[in-house]
């Protein structure tokens, strides 16, 4: 394809813009009563208050100002074993705090080691290296990491696809602690000699199960193989997920030490609680009729709608607006401007409903979410589980429509079943 030139605008940098947060929901609490398990040798007790921890001062002070006023049980299991020094592979339910249990214990770890600014040069030591699969969801985890290195010494990059290539080099030479990467561009900036892997002391894997599937298992196998990344019983690896079926688990032992600790919240690969779900009968010929009707039941609260293919996306939004309700889409053939333009007008609300693939099904964080339609159910429960996860985050209600076809979606009935029912 012709030349990628886009640069993403830099995210804003004074103190109020990098601390932004939404309000958790009046089920923030109800988070305790989930049943946590916790698989292998020699766990460490769990952490009830971040206080507890003998971070140092300004890692507390930033996790206050993130609005982190008390862990959920995914933070309460995960980070004393990740200060321990464990390898972990953690099942939370969508929403419930991922991204800070691995981010707090790696910063407070760095702190603690000395960690000091890399300057510039032409190949980068990052100490740490996170990975997940879409573009908006690494961007969304490197500006939750700047919240918790503020006012330090750390470094965090992030680069992915569909931006310049020479960008992505400018920002890694400035300096480099904590590199978050898609796949595709990570494997590219090491093959051309950035980044130097010797130094790596913590591999990230978000949304771990996408990480080793079908879709960037090769992409991981090559990360892990480079001659100079640390072997894995000399490195920390982490992985996280909302789901995590028993043929990924057997996949995840080749890159984690044999005594890693394996935590559970609540059902594994199970809905998120605050989701109200609702499945509707409806042929693939009346799909368009009932999406309408149901959008003009709602109103203008923000909802996203999840269709099978990219020019679905494109057609479903184009019908919506020639049926005067403002919407736009994302998918993997928009370019990125648009698709950062796409989830801008979706976050300010200017387009309250939003048409996309699989591409934002997971991780994404996106304030007032108060619907998730599948128009299309996808081909895996796993994904379902994940897609009626972008409502209903951190303690929020939300709901969620799906519409069945017997014809396209009679696979899913079972699993669709169980996951109802628990």
């Amino acid at each position: 394809g012709p030349k990628v030139t886009y640069v993403p605008p830099p995210p804003p940098d004074d103190e109020q813009a990098i601390f932004a947060r939404y309000q958790t929901g009046m089920n923030f609490d109800k988070y305790d009563e989930n049943i946590v398990e916790v698989s292998g040798l020699d766990p460490p007790a769990a952490l009830m208050s971040f206080a507890d921890t003998n971070m140092c001062h300004t890692l507390t002070v930033n996790i206050a100002k993130a609005g982190y006023s008390k862990p959920t049980p995914v933070q309460k299991y995960s980070i004393p074993i990740i200060l321990a020094g464990r390898d972990l592979m953690a099942c939370a339910q969508t929403g419930s705090g991922k991204t800070a249990a691995f981010l707090v214990p790696v910063v407070a770890q760095m702190m603690r080691d000395g960690v000091t600014a890399s300057s510039f040069k032409e190949q980068q030591e990052p100490e740490c290296i996170i990975t997940a699969p879409t573009r908006e969801l690494i961007n969304q985890i490197f500006l939750e990491a700047r919240k918790f290195v503020y006012g330090t010494c750390i470094r965090p990059v992030v680069i992915y696809g569909g931006t310049q290539t020479d960008y992505s080099i400018r920002q890694v030479k400035q300096g480099c602690n904590i590199l978050c990467a898609t796949p595709g561009r990570l494997l590219d900036i090491i093959g051309r000699g950035k980044i130097g892997l010797h130094n790596v002391k913590y591999l990230v894997l978000d949304e771990a199960d996408r990480m080793l599937d079908m879709g960037f298992g090769a992409d991981m196998k090559k990360l892990v193989s480079f001659p100079d990344m640390p072997q894995k019983d000399k490195r920390q690896t982490l992985m996280f997920s909302a789901t995590f079926p028993q043929e990924v688990q057997r996949l995840a032992c080749e890159f984690l030490k044999t005594d890693f600790l394996f935590v559970v919240v609540g059902h594994a690969g199970g809905a998120c609680s605050d989701v109200q779900q609702n499945i509707l009968q409806v042929s693939q010929y009346f799909k368009r009729d009932k999406l309408i009707e149901i959008l003009h039941s709602i109103g203008n609260e923000r909802t996203l709608v999840f269709v099978d293919t990219k020019k679905k996306a494109d057609f479903i939004a184009c019908f919506l607006c020639q049926e005067n309700i403002p919407a736009t889409s994302i998918h993997g053939d928009r370019e990125q401007r648009e698709r950062e333009i796409a989830l801008r007008d979706f976050r300010s609300g200017k387009c309250p409903v939003l048409v996309a693939t699989s591409v934002a099904a997971r991780g994404l964080d996106i304030e007032s979410v108060q619907h998730v339609i599948n128009f299309d159910l996808p081909s895996t429960i796993e994904e379902y589980v994940h897609r009626i996860g972008r409502t209903g985050r951190c303690g929020n209600t939300g709901k969620a429509v799906g519409f069945f076809d017997n014809n396209s979606d009679g696979h899913l009935a079972q699993p669709l079943i169980k996951v109802l029912s628990d």
